[in-house]
């Protein structure tokens, strides 16, 4: 019988999709953690769980065991210097029916494992907030971070048109484009009304935007301000963005601010490729045969649906 206590190098990530998303999140989760998953990803990887529109809360895992006994025989070491505590069952959705775990005998390991924690209980606002979850075959237990739905507040801004990302893509996109963002140049020059760029400025991640179209420039602006984010965005074709980048992500125009024509769609390609190192495209069209006469290798990719009956679908494509 193995059971052990663990310094915080471990986390458990709790996922949840819908069918619709699930090749955008794998595609995601290949980017953040090397693997792929429906529900759960355990990693030795500290990503904050707003970053993904995926992930629903993050375990730093205190302890693990083969048994909710040996988790509980643990719990006792944990000193919470006069913090309030409470300790919630994760539930994961979409698991098979023998692997669930009932409401009642939910609530019946959060009582046991409680009650063998020294502190005080507090079931509304506690200082500290445990999860318990079992994962191949274990039980794991450790504090809890649930996920703020960030993007979901960005959904509503002053500047939109149908055609534009979602939130949630481009909230994805981002994490795919650059998963280590720390000191990457980053740049969207097709940035249309700036949904990516919020997104990255949401996040902390360095990001600038240019657009040929002055109106959608000016949008951008405009909505980076209404959340009070601060970028650059500026006037400018790709054709003429000097200078290089670590990355770019480019959403091929196609929509009432820009437009391109055959030709158009492969200068832009090609300036991609000239500007930055790695480059990751959405595209509703076919356009490997441009990319790969850019001289670029596709690396990656996935299918973006919008609804379950993908009535409207996006190619997210990185390329290298």
């Amino acid at each position: 019988m193995e059971n052990r206590s663990i310094e915080i190098n471990e986390y458990l990530y709790v996922y949840t999709m819908g069918l619709e998303e699930r090749s955008l999140c794998r595609l995601e989760q290949r980017m953040l953690f090397g693997q792929e998953t429906d529900n759960l990803i355990k990693s030795t990887r500290m990503v904050e769980p707003s970053r993904s529109p995926f992930i629903k809360g993050r375990l730093s895992i205190l302890y693990y065991g083969d048994s909710i006994e040996e988790i509980v025989k643990q719990v006792s070491q944990i000193e919470l210097d006069n913090k309030t505590f409470k300790v919630v069952y994760i539930k994961i959705n979409d698991l098979p029916k023998n692997q669930k775990i009932e409401f009642e005998d939910q609530r019946v390991i959060e009582k046991e494992v409680g009650w063998n924690i020294i502190g005080e209980a507090e079931m509304r606002n506690p200082d500290v907030l445990f999860g318990i979850i079992p994962f191949q075959g274990r039980w794991y237990f450790g504090s809890y971070l649930d996920s703020e739905s960030v993007w979901l507040h960005h959904a509503k801004k002053p500047q939109e048109y149908s055609t534009a990302l979602s939130t949630r893509l481009a909230r994805a996109v981002v994490n795919i484009a650059a998963p280590d963002p720390a000191g990457v140049s980053i740049i969207d020059p097709c940035c249309g009304i700036g949904t990516v760029l919020v997104e990255a400025l949401s996040m902390g991640v360095a990001i600038n935007g240019a657009d040929r179209n002055p109106l959608a420039v000016k949008g951008a602006r405009e909505n980076i301000a209404h959340f009070n984010y601060h970028g650059e965005v500026v006037v400018q074709d790709i054709a003429e963005q000097e200078g290089h980048y670590d990355i770019a992500i480019v959403d091929m125009p196609y929509n009432l601010y820009s437009s391109a024509t055959v030709e158009e769609q492969y200068t832009i390609i090609k300036h991609a490729r000239r500007i930055a190192d790695r480059v990751v495209i959405l595209t509703i069209e076919d356009m490997d045969e441009m990319i790969l006469k850019a001289g670029f290798t596709i690396v990656d990719r996935c299918v973006a649906n919008k609804g379950l009956n993908a009535l409207f679908s996006r190619q997210v494509i990185v390329c290298e």
